[in-house]
């Protein structure tokens, strides 16, 4: 299907993009959400640093201009992105919507875990995550739920989703 156009104008839209994440908790490693490191008797398990909402955001941004996901820039296989901090896929996501024509509008994301409890430490992770897409934390939103009933109580879940907004020049 051709892309509605006028002449020579393509029309631009919005974009939205979603992400999901999980990875189990694992003793003896840090837990680090949104690249904030939390105190507690267990890190999350993953190739990378296993941040799980850094890995659904970078997912989100990829997806909503339909450019792959984490795993077809920093595959799981190379060694190279062991313990990597995952604002390296953040920032990746970041460069390929603006080639695309996008910056990030806003954010939202849910975190569900049995614990920590994020509540003491959604405004850190805010700010962090804000300051790595350049927006105001404002427009960065960070809620956090419980698993009940879901039998997911050693797992941190992350969803995510993006609005992107077409850059004007001046």
């Amino acid at each position: 299907m051709k892309p509605l156009s006028s002449n020579t104008q393509t029309l631009r839209v919005p974009r939205i993009g979603f992400g999901w994440d999980s990875h189990e908790f694992k003793p003896g490693i840090p837990l680090k959400i949104g690249g904030v490191l939390i105190p507690h008797d267990s890190g999350l398990a993953g190739h990378s640093d296993g941040d799980v909402l850094l890995h659904a955001l970078a997912d989100a941004l990829l997806g909503a201009i339909a450019a792959g996901d984490i795993g077809t820039y920093f595959p799981p296989s190379d060694p190279k992105w062991k313990g990597a901090d995952s604002a390296v896929f953040v920032r990746e996501g970041l460069k390929q919507i603006e080639h695309a024509g996008y910056v990030v509008g806003n954010m939202d994301s849910t975190l569900i875990l049995a614990a920590p409890k994020i509540g003491p430490h959604a405004k850190a992770i805010q700010e962090h995550v804000a300051g790595l897409l350049a927006i105001d934390p404002s427009r960065v939103g960070i809620k956090a739920k419980t698993p009940e009933g879901i039998g997911t109580d050693n797992t941190a879940i992350a969803q995510v989703a993006v609005l992107l907004t077409e850059i004007c020049w001046p």
